[in-house]
């Protein structure tokens, strides 16, 4: 992106977007004491969000749900219908950010189609009704009411969800909202609660829970075959968990027109792996780690590709093909690769982080904070995520202070636009560099960090032979 585009972005005004983002909040707040106790404050903040969906499909049913809950009669299909608006305010926002930046980079989306949705058995709507009773209760409660003894309550449920293929999604998120309940009990006692991150995995989760669910609704999937460059590598990292997300750029065979891509896989962990460690973790995609490490391209066959833009990963239908520079492929087929369209549940403003090369910019700080970087395109200011850049790679604040080109990934979060970094080239020492997250993927190429692990031994190793034995018992 070049300065004009980001002050066609930047100062292209979204009207509505925070006036819509107040009301959420609003919701979000009445979850704090719980829909049992609702303030007159609260109910006109749902009061409110029923207006603001007034004139859609939802309104006359929104409406109706708000007037019987601050009446004091919640059921879960009243509850369902206040996470139906919420969830459609954050996607108009969402809708809105996205066009905006489409139009300002000149990229080309495509449009999104549903594939028809699947019938469930009625021992899946028992599940799913026992996920929406549970779900109900909490927002009965409000999280200042949630306890160990409201937490334990899920058990069965997660556990027959989770044994449950078709629910696994489902199943995830809400094990991942009841461990951070978990952990955070009594909940009452909290200075502080992550109020917007809850309310996003409570509604979600209640959507995923409605009869007949969203299984089958995530667009069509095809078969694909042909060129995969790869542009960079977002990782995520939690406590139990690692994903890497690969962005990049395929060229199907036949002469199709450029898309967008993502390609991710995951591996459980414990909190004592991190750093470069967590790579090992992901040993067994060989062809993925090496394409990134190598800086190559992959063929893949028959791969399946959602309309997400999201491909299925399969290391057997993956090979390593001629090395590939990432800056190089930004620039010659970047602008004209077709973006994929977002699915309806997922059109939230945290999940926007669209691809770009960044150039003939100006280091800058933002704001009072030194550490806090910016890039400068003539006059437009982007703040640079730093904080984001993982601590399994070698891509460093430093790195990007001293770069001159950035590829990374566009984001929404706060109120503002930024860059979260996934690869710069730089001037270090008076010598021309290019680092990307994904270089130490098969392990790290620092020798003062190769000795330092050395020293500290192979914990993923250590972690897995005591596993073993565990299992041989």
């Amino acid at each position: 992106m070049n300065g004009a585009q980001l002050t066609e972005l930047f100062e292209h005004g979204m009207p509505g977007v925070r006036e819509a983002l107040d009301l959420v909040a609003g919701f979000d707040d009445s979850l704090v004491p719980g829909f049992a106790r609702l303030s007159e404050e609260h109910a006109s903040s749902l009061a409110a969000l029923a207006a603001a969906v007034g004139i859609t499909p939802l309104g006359e049913r929104v409406s109706e749900a708000v007037e019987k809950i601050v009446a004091g009669s919640v059921t879960d299909e009243r509850l369902s219908m206040l996470a139906g608006a919420r969830a459609a305010l954050l996607g108009a926002v969402h809708d809105a950010l996205l066009a905006g930046f489409d139009a300002a980079s000149g990229r080309t989306r495509a449009v999104w189609e549903p594939s028809p949705a699947t019938s469930v058995t009625g021992g899946s709507d028992n599940l799913l009704a026992g996920c929406r009773s549970w779900l109900s209760e909490v927002a009965l409660a409000g999280w200042r009411g949630v306890d160990h003894d409201l937490v334990a309550a899920s058990g069965q449920m997660l556990e027959a969800l989770l044994a449950a293929p078709d629910h696994r999604r489902l199943a995830v998120l809400v094990d991942g909202l009841t461990a951070e309940l978990r952990a955070s009990c009594p909940v009452g006692t909290m200075p502080q609660l992550p109020v917007r991150r809850w309310a996003d995995l409570w509604t979600r989760a209640l959507l995923l829970s409605q009869p007949g669910g969203w299984a089958g609704r995530s667009g069509a999937v095809t078969p694909v075959s042909g060129r995969l460059l790869i542009l960079g590598v977002d990782v995520h990292e939690h406590s139990t968990a690692v994903q890497i997300q690969v962005h990049g750029i395929l060229e199907p065979a036949g002469g199709e027109p450029a898309r967008l891509v993502r390609a991710s896989v995951a591996a459980a962990k414990v909190d004592t792996i991190v750093g470069p460690a967590l790579w090992r973790l992901l040993s067994g995609y060989p062809v993925l780690l090496g394409a990134l490490a190598e800086r190559r391209s992959v063929t893949i066959t028959d791969m399946s590709l959602h309309s997400s833009g999201d491909l299925v990963w399969r290391e057997e239908q993956a090979r390593p093909d001629e090395p590939a520079d990432p800056f190089t492929t930004a620039r010659v087929q970047l602008a004209g690769a077709l973006a994929p369209p977002v699915p309806p549940l997922d059109r939230h403003t945290v999940r926007i982080a669209e691809p770009v090369l960044v150039e003939g910019y100006r280091v800058t700080t933002v704001g009072d904070d030194p550490a806090t970087i910016g890039f400068d395109l003539g006059g437009s200011s982007l703040a640079v995520d730093v904080d984001r850049l993982p601590g399994c790679g070698p891509l460093t604040s430093e790195l990007v202070a001293a770069s001159t080109a950035c590829l990374g990934l566009i984001r929404w979060d706060g109120g503002r636009w930024s860059l979260q970094p996934m690869a710069v080239q730089a001037t270090v020492k008076r010598k021309p560099v290019v680092v990307h997250t994904g270089d130490w993927a098969l392990g790290p190429t620092d020798p003062k960090v190769v000795k330092a692990e050395a020293k500290a031994g192979d914990a993923v190793a250590v972690l897995r032979e005591r596993a073993g034995r565990l299992l041989r018992k």
